[in-house]
Formats: C-alpha cells, sequence, structure tokens
C-alpha cells in the first residue's frame, strides 16, 4: 500500500522524527489495517451489509452439522446387501482383510422408501426430506488433511473456510451478531483454519462458541461485557474513536480503511445485548426442550447446539457450523457408534421438525457429514478404518429434493463409482443453492484471483428441486 503523499517529507525540509515514523513504522501499520479492514475501493461500505446473489438463491442460510472423525456410512445412510452376502469373504478391493457386514439392520423408511439404519430412529422419521449423497470422495485418508479440506478447498495451503466465503459473498441479515457462528469446533484437525477467513478480510472469520465436546450450558461469553464503563459510557467512548477518525479522513483523505476497524467496534458494542439474549434457551417451551433431547444426559449437550444453530438462523446468521466427535471408530464399533448415533439422532430430527414448522426449512441448507467414511472391511473385529474413496453426506431443505440417493458406491461400499462428489463439488453446489456462481466469488490475493473451489467444482444439479 503506498504512503499518503502528505505523509510524505518534502525534499525541501530536513527528515523529523515524525516523518520517519510516519513513513517507516506506520507504513507498515496501513498494511496491516488494509488486511484487517473491509473497505471497498470507492468509499466505505459495511462489509457485512447483505449483498445481491448472483441469481436467486434457493437458500438463505446453511446450518452445517458436522461429525469429525469419520462416520461410518455402510453402517448409518449407505445400504449394501451385498456387504452382507460376503461377510468374512476378501476380495482384492478390500486389500485381503475381510468384509464385515453392518450389525445393524436397514429399513426403507418414508414414501420415497430410502433405507437408513435403525441406528437413527427419529432421523428416519424425515427421510423424505433427506438427500443422500453416497457417492463422496475426497483425496486424502488423514483426519487433519481431510478435515481442512472439507472445510477450505484445501488440505496443502491456508485457504478461507466456506463459511467465510459465504459471509464475504452474502452479507448477513442480522447487524448485531456475527455472520459466521461455529458452536463447539475441535481446536485440532486444522484448529482455526476450519472457520478462519485466511487472506480475506478479517471480518469474514467465523466467531467461536465453545470447544468440541463441551456443554453449551457451561459456556460463558468472555468480553461482552464490560465491568468498567456502563453502556452508555461505552457508546461515547466509541463515539470519540470514530470522530477522531474521522478527522484523521478529512486531513489525509485515503485512511477510509479505519472504518472497517470501527465497524467490528460498533458490531462488538451491539452483540453485548443481541448475543447473550439469543444464546438464553430459557423462553423456549418445555415442549421444544424435550423435543431437542434437552435435559437428556444423552442427547442434551448436542441437543443445545441444534436448538442455539435454530435460533441463530432465525435472528439472521448467515452460516452456522455446528460440531460432534469422535466418530472415529477403529474398535468398539457397536458401542461407541450406538452411543454417536443416539446423541445426534434425536436433536436433528427435532432441528428438521422445527424448521419446517416455523417456515424457515425451505430456506435453510442443513448438512450432516464428516471428512470421510469408514472401510467395510476390518483390521479389527470390532472396528473400521478410514476411508476417504467413498462414503456420505446428507442434505436436507434450501432447495434440495427430498427423499433421494445421489451418487453411490461399489456394492460394497470401498469406493464411489456413481456421480462421484469432490468436496469441490460440494462446495460449488452449497453456493449454487445460496445464489452464489462459484466461479465468480472471488478474491484478488497474490496476484490471481481465488475462489472456494481454486479451479475445480461441478454442481450436482440433480440435486436440486
Amino acid at each position: 500500500m503506498n504512503t499518503p503523499h502528505s505523509a510524505l517529507p518534502t525534499p525541501h525540509r530536513a527528515l523529523s522524527r515524525r516523518d520517519l515514523l510516519k513513513t517507516m513504522s506506520a507504513g507498515f501499520g496501513y498494511m496491516a489495517f488494509a488486511g484487517l479492514s473491509t473497505m471497498a475501493t470507492q468509499g466505505f461500505q459495511n462489509p457485512l451489509s447483505p449483498r445481491t446473489s448472483h441469481f436467486p438463491g434457493r437458500a438463505k442460510r446453511v446450518i452445517f452439522a458436522c461429525m469429525r472423525g469419520g462416520p461410518s456410512h455402510v453402517d448409518t445412510f449407505d445400504y449394501k446387501p451385498a456387504l452382507a452376502k460376503d461377510d468374512g469373504k476378501t476380495t482384492e478391493a478390500s486389500k485381503g482383510r475381510k468384509l464385515m457386514e453392518s450389525p445393524w439392520a436397514f429399513t426403507p423408511r418414508g414414501q420415497s422408501g430410502l433405507p437408513i439404519s435403525e441406528l437413527l430412529p427419529n432421523l428416519s422419521h424425515h427421510a423424505d426430506k433427506l438427500c443422500l449423497l453416497n457417492g463422496m470422495f475426497a483425496d486424502v485418508p488423514s483426519h487433519p488433511e481431510c478435515f481442512v479440506q472439507l472445510h477450505t478447498g484445501s488440505f496443502q495451503f491456508v485457504r478461507p473456510s466456506m463459511g467465510a466465503w459465504v459471509l464475504y459473498g452474502l452479507g448477513t441479515e442480522n447487524q448485531n451478531l456475527p455472520g459466521f457462528i461455529t458452536l463447539c469446533p475441535p481446536a485440532r484437525v486444522g484448529g482455526a483454519q476450519n472457520y478462519g477467513s485466511a487472506f480475506l478480510p478479517a471480518v469474514y472469520q467465523g466467531s467461536k462458541i465453545g470447544e468440541l465436546n463441551q456443554n453449551l450450558r457451561d459456556v460463558s461469553l468472555g468480553n461482552l461485557s464490560n465491568k468498567r464503563f456502563s453502556g452508555d459510557l461505552q457508546r461515547k467512548q466509541i463515539d470519540l474513536v470514530q470522530s477522531m477518525n474521522t478527522d484523521l479522513q478529512a486531513r489525509h483523505h485515503d485512511n477510509e480503511q479505519l472504518d472497517g476497524v470501527i465497524q467490528s467496534f460498533e458490531l462488538a458494542f451491539r452483540m453485548q445485548s443481541a448475543l447473550p439474549q439469543v444464546m438464553s434457551i430459557k423462553g423456549e417451551s418445555e415442549a421444544t426442550m424435550k423435543s431437542y433431547g434437552i435435559g437428556d444426559s444423552q442427547t442434551d449437550a448436542f441437543g443445545r447446539e441444534c436448538l442455539l444453530a435454530r435460533r441463530l438462523a432465525e435472528s439472521g446468521v448467515r452460516f452456522i457450523e455446528i460440531g460432534h466427535s469422535s466418530w472415529d471408530q477403529h474398535n468398539g464399533l457397536r458401542k461407541t457408534l450406538t452411543k454417536n448415533c443416539t446423541n445426534i439422532d434425536k436433536p436433528l430430527a427435532a432441528l428438521l421438525t422445527d424448521l419446517e414448522q416455523r417456515g424457515m426449512l425451505d430456506e435453510t441448507l442443513v448438512i450432516w457429514g464428516g471428512e470421510f467414511g469408514r472401510t467395510p472391511h476390518v483390521k479389527r473385529d470390532d472396528g473400521r478404518d478410514h476411508n476417504n474413496t467413498g462414503f456420505s453426506f446428507w442434505m436436507a431443505g434450501g432447495g434440495v429434493k427430498g427423499g433421494m440417493r445421489y451418487g453411490a458406491t461399489d456394492e460394497h461400499g470401498i469406493a464411489a463409482v456413481e456421480d462421484k462428489m469432490h468436496f469441490h463439488d460440494l462446495h460449488a453446489t452449497v453456493l449454487h443453492l445460496l445464489g452464489l456462481n462459484h466461479e465468480k466469488l472471488t478474491y484478488p490475493y497474490a496476484g490471481r484471483e481465488f475462489r472456494l473451489t481454486d479451479v475445480h467444482g461441478h454442481i450436482a444439479h440433480k440435486i436440486i428441486a
């Protein structure tokens, strides 16, 4: 960034200490402000204001239920009768390991007859709303790399997260809340990179609430209350800072970027009252709380995440991610997968019901999945290993067709073979449902235009209603 002409010393006067600081040290400060602020090149615009999409979108917001660890697709949403028939056999594709049938029965559910595991009895009631993506695949079978690729499109480089791109493209509907919130994300497998903004302006990064496997009941929101100043005094403080920067702009003409920093102060001030109100579920009815499983030790933690996700979506937050762990079942599959599914089944079913009853499901894209799936063949008697070559996601609402299966793995569930869907394709499809052209949603960085899908991505048009 060029130093303002008015800040440069003239050749006819000596270089003062102030001039030196302004032209040398402050230059780096201006560069930092350029990265942190969110100014348009022609005058200040609120970076979080709602934006017009490239075309009318089917969805207005996203709720992503992220299952860290790799859920076993062949035990949940990818029914493989051949796996039962060939139980105990080895094949070339199984690399000499024995195939293991699912310990759980699959039953056709709903009018569509989608086969869903008995592990998910409540979610099965929503079969006609679900679009099963059974042809998913990714590049690597390692948790950290694949988890980051799921969130950012790349496991090799630091890139903005999907939520950051969505917020950059559409802004947010509620100026008193962050536009991108992640509930209970993992500290490992990429950490903040999974909800970061990378080279996008920092205002688009996700706001983290809670830690993975932490109950939101025990979460306190730090830095929202000011013990030193009342609300009136804080308002005066911000007004003072704003007036000082306005004066700076009047004198130097190219410091409009400072408005972006002030905008973050304004948001933080407004959040002091808005966010605690949304976080509090005391006003919810007893029936609603019970439907999400709140109060039951097996479902309370994830139930609170799902209920809060609905409240945030209802309040205008653009992208919400909720987390659950761990689905990494190399052994103890029967016990731990049963526990995992019990944790999420009732809360997710309640979320879909709640969104539908409130008239929000058609405009809310709900996504479920993890970084990869599990192998149908086993190294141990009661466990499944990492499988990035074929696994399942599902979507509901937000303009996708319900009661359908898109894509398929081979007869044993080892690899995707039909309508294969990479994370790039998933991202392209999500953006399309939001009214964003993934090839046009770009940001200039390091001499070229970047996008979430890089140079890849195909939209799964078959799943769009």
